[in-house]
């Protein structure tokens, strides 16, 4: 009788015991919003990157803000964008000039936090010129680094045609994303390339480039041709000028023009995206 008592009494205790856990309440775990400094596993930083994405990716942010214009600059919340000089296409090219002195400026504080802002910049200031809509391919690189679909997505936004999109990404996601064959400290995988065609960024100081952050460029020896096969308008060429980053530095690219349109394309820009030298130094990321 004892025994059974006993045991009686220890299913008692322990039912009384889950009983009070489950009703005893628990602390909820307190928000932690991600920063530089506080990362979280689904928020890396530089200095905490995870492989649950990029190191930049706590950095998009879609809050519109007003995109507002003043003469050649666009602010956009605490961004701004400026868009200055221009390209000679007209003059003839002496035989000696080796065009290696900008004439056209594109100069920014920040990437866009995404494609909301990316839209508002381009639709607003920077599509309206072809320096400003080449200054929006590295960009619309880094973009891509941090979040591929909405990376692409600004892309397709700026380029001529899918084709082109097609090409742009088939390569940046071998440049930006280890594969399960890429060997120890891979060279060909470059996440600092969005850098490498802003003013002063070099392989030798771990391509950080001065800041505010400046795309120069110049015309090309190429004249401006017109269209017609994909799509009736004019194509110009342009150098970006990035001597840091590879061998030749006039790094041509193909700003293209609908016939009747105020707006310009990207008709053809692999030359940003194509291997760049190695990195020496800490790359410390763009703003």
């Amino acid at each position: 009788m004892k025994k059974t008592f006993k045991v009686f009494m220890l299913v008692l205790m322990s039912v009384s015991f889950l009983a009070f856990t489950s009703c005893t309440p628990k602390d909820e775990p307190t928000p932690v919003t991600p920063t530089p400094d506080n990362p979280t596993p689904d928020n890396p930083t530089p200095d905490n990157p995870t492989p649950s994405g990029d190191s930049w990716a706590y950095l998009i942010n879609e809050t519109p803000h007003e995109a507002v214009v003043n003469g050649n600059t666009l602010t956009y919340g605490d961004h701004t964008y400026t868009v200055s000089g221009e390209f000679d296409f007209e003059s003839p090219i002496p035989p000696d000039q080796q065009l290696s002195e900008p004439t056209a400026f594109v100069t920014f504080t920040n990437i866009p936090s995404g494609y909301t802002e990316f839209e508002a910049v381009y639709n607003n200031l920077l599509g309206k010129s072809i320096q400003g809509t080449a200054a929006m391919i590295p960009m619309a690189m880094e973009i891509y680094a941090r979040d591929a679909a909405l990376g692409e997505r600004c892309f397709n936004l700026i380029c001529n045609g899918s084709a082109t999109v097609s090409e742009i990404v088939r390569i940046l996601k071998t440049k930006f994303n280890y594969s399960p064959y890429s060997p120890e400290n891979d060279t060909y995988v470059q996440r600092y390339l969005p850098a490498v065609s802003l003013k002063d960024a070099a392989w030798n100081n771990g391509y950080n480039p001065s800041e505010p952050y400046t795309m120069e460029m110049c015309r090309s020896v190429n004249a401006p041709t017109e269209t017609s096969i994909t799509g009736y308008g004019m194509c110009y060429y342009v150098y970006v000028l990035a001597p840091g980053g590879w061998d030749s530095f006039q790094r041509q690219i193909q700003i293209w023009q609908a016939l009747g349109s105020d707006m310009f394309k990207v008709f053809g820009c692999s030359a940003l995206y194509v291997q760049c030298k190695p990195i020496y130094g800490t790359w410390r990321g763009l703003k």
